[in-house]
This record gives structure tokens, C-alpha cells and sequence, in this order.
């Protein structure tokens, strides 16, 4: 192999892909980046056997080959190089380094060592906006469930319309679903469950991304796709193996109408349940208060350590009078990832589930459980 590439295009590569390596004793191969020279693009490759990310940057080629070359070295390595190009050659087991005053040996490795990364062969895709999707992963991702005991919620549901995807999260105490319209009507429905590590991997990946993204998917695997801007070819390929099981049926759970609502100020509410949150004892309960005929919510807590705190909010509220209690991070998470100045806040009496929303986005909505029998 023998290439020469941009610095700041090979340090932006392993930026990339060294995330999902890690120190294995039991498979130390895994602690590689297989570098390849293929036609006019060098591509990156890590795995750590439940996903694999790949990346590609146009280079001068003039050998192709390949090699495995241990990741978080390299990449340290690479980013004390002076700006300007890099020659990256191979000669028996060794990746030879030359840039500016630079002439270094790395030891490597011998590709054929490396794991294969499994191809989805399934043509077809599902096309997304890169920038809604992210945002819209970002609003759901932290409300899965860490859990081994029920792995069907440990994840992200993705769920494939022909007109719309809906993404979804649960940790059984609360749910977060967001929606996103397709540009075209697509011509098949699915269905997936992608770990929570991988959504957040896409989240950091893609955060900045703009343009189409692609999802190719099998029965057990996905990959999503980002393309280059300069020529049609792959630039980002991120690859995971799916999480088995059936994802409940978590429509059965949205109310579909409300016995009290509030519409009040996301910053005041945000402010208020924080401030209540110091006083909010071990099991971070706070007591809420609407009374519609006032068109006000009061917000109690209380903690034998620190004290009581009590607080009011003015809005436009309408109902029942209703007492409930929450687990105040609940609330604050759910408020947090609505983007919209005022929220609607819909109860369902002393024990059933509540719904936060933006006043101005339907594609977005979040329930939290009560805190039963306070």
C-alpha cells in the first residue's frame, strides 16, 4: 500500500472510528483501524463485533493494500503532524509515516486478522434529512431502559411508515416519540430496535452533517450511510447489529384525551421544578397543583434535610383540579427536549399518565408516569 491524503482529512477519519474501539484482552485485533488504499480513497474501519464504522476520503493512491494498524496510537500520532499531506506506505508488517519533518515506523498487523464486516445485501433503503433525524434522535435517545432483563426497551424503536417514521423510547416510567415526514411516499413499512450506544453514536457522529443520509437494513442488521460532497461514493458507513424481540405496543399508553391541561412558560416550569428539586428528598418527588378556575399550578416539595419549598406558576389551564406527584427529573428531561417557548401539560388525574408538548410541533410528544400513592 502506498497513499498520500490531507492530514486533516486522516485525522478527521480516526476521529471517527477510534470512538468504538477499546482495550480487549480476549481479541486485541479489535484495538486496530484496518487502513485500506482502494482506487482513489483510503478507507478507515473499526469494529468492536456489534458494530463496525467505516470512512472514506479521497487520496492519491499509487499501491492499493491494506493493513491494521493499533487505532488510539495512530490517531494520537497523526494529530501532532504538521498541516499538509501525509505518505502512508506499507513494507512487510510496518506502516511507514512521512510528513513534514516526520519519518515514523508503526507496527502493524496482518489485515486478513481483522473480523469481515458483515454486507447488508438488501438494495433497497429508506432516504431521511440528516439534520431532523439527528434532532430527532437526540429527544428520545436517554429515555431508554439500561436493562438486560427486558433488552426490547434497552433500545431506540424505529418504525417505518410509508409517509412518516416515528421514533420511540421508553424506560417503562416515561416515553418520548418523535416523528418525521418523508420528502416521498415510500413503498414498503419496517420495523427495528437499534441500542442505545449506536443512537448515540450517530447522534455524536452526525451531529453536523447536512444532506441525505441512507438506512439500509436485514433482519438482524443496519447500516446508515452518509454520502461525500464531492464525488458519489460512501463517506460514512456506520453498521449495528439489532436488538431481538418485539418493542410493546407503547400506543396502547398515549392518552387520547385529558382530564386537565396547562399551557405555561417551558423556562418558568423548567426553573421552578429545578428549584423544587433541591428539596425533593431521596425519591425526588415533587407535588403539583393545578387549579384551572385560578389558571394556576402551585409546586411543592419537601425534605426532612433541607426544608420545604413551594412555588406558583400562571398560564392557561382548563379541567379538572388535580394533586399529583413526579419524579421531578422526569418532567425536567421531557422539558428540555421540547424546543417551543410554551409547553402544553396534560394530566390524567391523581394516577394516570401525563403528557408534555410543544404548543406549535405535533411531530414531538413525552408522557411521565406519576409517582402513585403520595
Amino acid at each position: 500500500m502506498k497513499l498520500l491524503i490531507l492530514r486533516e482529512n486522516l485525522k478527521t477519519g480516526l476521529s471517527f472510528v477510534e470512538r468504538i474501539t477499546g482495550r480487549n484482552l480476549s481479541l486485541p485485533i479489535l484495538e486496530n483501524v484496518l487502513i485500506s488504499a482502494e482506487k482513489n480513497f483510503l478507507n478507515l474501519t473499526t469494529t468492536d463485533l456489534e458494530t463496525a464504522i467505516s470512512w472514506w476520503s479521497l487520496a492519491k493512491v499509487e499501491k492499493e493494500g491494506k493493513i491494521a494498524s493499533p487505532v488510539k496510537f495512530f490517531s494520537s500520532f497523526v494529530n501532532l503532524l504538521p498541516k499538509g499531506s501525509v505518505n502512508l506506505e506499507t513494507q512487510n508488517s510496518a506502516l511507514y509515516i512521512e510528513s513534514g519533518n516526520f519519518k515514523n515506523q508503526i507496527k502493524g498487523f496482518s489485515p486478513e486478522d481483522f473480523p469481515v464486516i458483515p454486507q447488508i445485501k438488501n438494495n433497497s433503503s429508506f432516504e431521511i434529512n440528516t439534520a431532523p433525524f439527528i434532532e430527532g434522535l437526540s429527544q428520545v435517545v436517554e429515555v431508554t431502559a439500561l436493562t438486560s432483563v427486558r433488552p426490547e426497551i434497552s433500545g431506540v424503536y424505529f418504525n417505518f411508515q410509508k409517509e412518516f417514521l416515528k421514533i420511540v423510547a421508553t424506560d417503562s416510567f416515561r416515553l418520548a416519540e418523535k416523528t418525521l415526514f418523508f420528502e416521498k411516499k415510500e413503498e414498503r413499512e419496517h420495523s427495528f430496535i437499534l441500542p442505545q450506544r449506536v443512537t448515540r453514536e450517530l447522534i455524536n457522529t452526525l451531529s453536523d452533517k447536512k444532506g441525505k443520509l441512507s438506512i439500509y437494513f436485514s433482519p438482524t442488521q443496519v447500516m446508515f450511510e452518509f454520502p461525500m460532497d464531492e464525488v458519489s461514493h460512501p463517506q460514512l458507513q456506520i453498521t449495528s447489529r439489532l436488538i431481538e424481540g418485539e418493542y410493546p405496543n407503547y400506543q396502547e399508553i398515549i392518552p387520547k384525551k385529558y382530564e386537565t391541561q396547562f399551557i405555561l412558560s417551558k423556562g418558568d416550569f423548567l426553573n421552578q421544578l429545578r428549584a423544587a428539586g433541591l428539596f425533593s428528598g431521596k425519591i425526588n418527588e415533587v407535588k403539583l397543583k393545578v387549579d384551572p378556575e385560578k389558571n394556576a399550578m402551585e409546586i411543592f416539595s419537601q425534605s426532612p434535610d433541607f426544608g420545604k419549598n413551594q412555588s406558583f406558576l400562571s398560564g392557561k389551564a382548563k379541567g379538572k383540579k388535580t394533586e399529583i406527584s413526579f419524579n421531578w427529573r422526569f418532567l425536567v428531561d421531557g422539558l428540555s427536549n421540547i424546543k417551543t417557548p410554551e409547553v402544553i401539560f396534560e394530566l390524567n388525574g391523581e394516577e394516570g399518565p401525563a403528557v408534555l408538548k410543544p404548543t406549535t410541533d405535533p411531530s414531538y410528544l413525552y408522557i411521565a408516569m406519576p409517582i402513585k400513592g403520595t
